[in-house]
């Protein structure tokens, strides 16, 4: 059954990316920061798309995206999450981190295919290790909702906890490379590799 809930992309690039030592949404890998890289991908196969930021970051984007600035009401990607869900409650989110260099847009379509609104989301998972990716997922509002309470009762900050423990559907990329995350210099260069020139 298809949700009649409007699908926004949502690109998380407002997070310090500590372990890496420089803002992953400004590193290019497909001549362009992959941050804009994602969001034209996510505005090929979603409704709307939007770029999570932090309140400092807003002086460099170019007005031709859209953004969402992080309320700074809850911890970790939750903070770029909720604030999409705070300004749109009733789309439903196809979230991307912006760590995720070799992810394509025959993936997000694969995705969007395996939807299943009737769960709380809908997320990519590597068949060797089924747990949920919750940032390359797709977030139904229910499934939004819940996670404030989760947060209010104190659960933690983890949204792939959250995910864990609710009613998800696993999706399995057909080519799993799309889910590597480039959290490190190591991880930057292993990408690199895996691109095609």
């Amino acid at each position: 059954m298809i949700s009649k809930d409007k699908l926004y992309g949502l690109v998380l690039s407002g997070g310090k990316s500590t372990r890496m030592g420089e803002d992953k949404g400004l590193i290019t890998y497909h001549n362009l920061p992959q941050r804009e890289h994602l969001y034209h991908l996510l505005n090929e196969v979603c409704d709307k798309t939007f770029l999570s930021i932090r309140q400092d970051q807003e002086s460099e984007i170019s007005n031709s995206f859209e953004t969402i600035i992080d309320n700074d009401e809850f911890r970790g990607p939750y903070n770029g999450l909720l604030s999409a869900h705070k300004a749109h409650p009733e789309a439903a989110w196809l979230v991307l981190a912006c760590d995720l260099p070799l992810m394509d847009k025959k993936a997000l379509q694969e995705l969007i295919a395996a939807r299943n609104s009737d769960k709380i989301a809908s997320a990519f998972a590597d068949l060797d290790n089924p747990l949920p990716e919750p940032l390359c997922a797709i977030w139904e509002p229910e499934a939004l909702q819940q996670s404030v309470a989760y947060l209010e009762a104190g659960n933690g900050s983890c949204p792939r906890k959250f995910l864990i423990n609710a009613e998800v559907n696993l999706v399995f990329p057909k080519h799993k490379e799309v889910l590597l995350n480039a959290n490190s210099r190591i991880e930057y260069e292993e990408a690199l590799l895996k691109i095609a020139p």
